[in-house]
């Protein structure tokens, strides 16, 4: 009989080390890009699956084809290198963990995270000293390929091809009237920031529709 709260302690403990997967929005400050992937992670349970990858690309601004071929292409290339140690994920679901995002981190990239997912200022500063020919704070398209052909690592075809997505996208979605992709767009993708304004821009553009 003595045993029994002894037991019932141990379980009780066995229970506290085996924490939400949501727990990563709680008590801790999210790393940079935790907050990129966050976005996407629509229900904030820590698990992206690829319909709220779909969802979140459809919110900024992406057709259909786009939100679905990237929700393909993104879960694709990440889930499996997200997994947490211990976690058997669901067959054939390609969910990615915001917790272990860091791990998915692919190649051919500027290094503006580093390995723990944490932003890199002198790396993005570096982009503009490198490729801004036209304007300081600013990228045109022809200095995004600059850029991206720079980063390339000839090894690794899919981070290649997501690096190229990635920023080819952001271009089409966030440059201005004369072509620029500036400096501060560039840097908000970086914590998720700009995911959240375009969103926003859309619902008020939505908005403003119906009222016409």
């Amino acid at each position: 009989m003595a045993s029994k709260p002894a037991d019932a302690a141990g379980s009780q403990q066995q229970v506290k080390e085996e924490p939400s997967m949501a727990d990563v929005y709680s008590g801790h400050e999210l790393t940079p890009l935790q907050k990129h992937a966050a976005f996407f992670d629509r229900n904030r349970d820590d698990i992206i699956y690829p319909s709220e990858t779909y969802q979140g690309l459809h919110a900024i601004g992406c057709g259909v084809v786009v939100s679905a071929a990237g929700a393909v292409f993104i879960n694709g290339l990440h889930a499996a290198k997200t997994v947490p140690a211990n976690v058997k994920p669901p067959a054939f679901k390609f969910p990615i963990y915001v917790k272990t995002i860091q791990q998915g981190k692919h190649g051919s990239d500027t290094d503006v995270y580093d390995t723990n997912g944490r932003f890199v200022p002198e790396k993005f500063e570096e982009i503009f000293k490198k490729h801004a020919h036209t304007r300081p704070d600013a990228l045109t398209s022809k200095e995004l390929g600059e850029m991206l052909k720079a980063n390339r690592d000839p090894k690794d075809f899919k981070g290649r091809v997501g690096a190229f997505g990635e920023w080819r996208l952001l271009y089409f979605l966030c440059k201005d009237k004369e072509g620029f992709l500036h400096k501060e767009t560039m840097k908000a993708v970086y914590d998720g920031s700009v995911f959240e304004k375009l969103e926003r821009e859309k619902k008020q553009a939505k908005e403003f529709a119906k009222k016409k």
